[in-house]
């Protein structure tokens, strides 16, 4: 064999290795204009983008459904004093709900927004702005992992406080202090008397309302370890942009 037969032979072998070999700065170069919008990487993130999109309308939709429910429930409820006041707890009933259907929506959103939160951080991010070193050399594998197996990364008890803390809570605070009035100032007894539902005195209906409001509050409120990869989450980002 010749030297220049093994120079080249050499040289495919070192090529394969490089093909081999994962390139954690993908993203390096990718705004060229040699690689330019047409690349996989591209319609790849744009189709992500697509159904993170979808899923965030399906929870607008949701959300929407609530306000008009409980619109159309206080309407009814305050129209006329012989209208029952439990009608507004019915809506409570309906609106919880509407919760559950919503945080199922949101551990199914979360699973397209934190892919793409993994490609804008470790693909677009570094086409920007090469200078920078990535945080997490693995992003690759996890995400390759996570087309092959996807799976649900939060749990429904997160699912359901993120959408307590952003919607739902101040809804049944609307539900609860409406339906507070209705018993107090709009009843032709006096309370806890007013606030009665059949054969369950109003002391009763009353303390149920006040544990699952207090219940809703917990759930909402306590320290936590968020795992959504809702980037608005950071405390820091929070602080008047500063």
């Amino acid at each position: 064999m010749t030297e220049h037969s093994t120079r080249e032979r050499a040289g495919e072998e070192t090529l394969d290795d490089d093909h081999r070999r994962l390139d954690p700065r993908v993203g390096e170069g990718l705004l060229d204009r040699d690689m330019g919008p047409s690349s996989a990487m591209a319609h790849l993130y744009r189709g992500e983008i697509h159904r993170m999109k979808l899923w965030r309308e399906r929870l607008d939709r949701t959300t929407n459904w609530a306000v008009l429910l409980i619109a159309a429930v206080l309407t009814w409820a305050f129209s006329s004093e012989a209208n029952p006041h439990y009608v507004i707890l019915v809506g409570h009933a309906a609106v919880v709900m509407f919760l559950f259907i919503e945080a199922r929506r949101y551990r199914a959103y979360d699973v397209w927004r934190s892919r793409v939160r993994t490609l804008q951080e470790h693909v677009w991010a570094v086409g920007l702005d090469p200078s920078q070193d990535l945080e997490d050399d693995g992003w690759r594998e996890r995400l390759a992992e996570d087309y092959r197996r996807p799976r649900l990364k939060i749990s429904t008890e997160e699912a359901i406080a993120h959408r307590l803390r952003r919607v739902y809570f101040p809804i049944f605070t609307v539900l609860n202090g409406a339906w507070l009035l209705r018993v107090t100032a709009f009843a032709g007894t006096d309370w806890p008397a007013s606030a009665a539902v059949g054969t369950i005195p109003g002391t009763a209906v009353t303390a149920i309302v006040a544990v699952l409001y207090v219940g809703a509050l917990v759930i909402c409120c306590r320290p936590r370890t968020w795992h959504t990869r809702g980037e608005l989450l950071d405390e820091d980002l929070r602080q008047n942009g500063e």
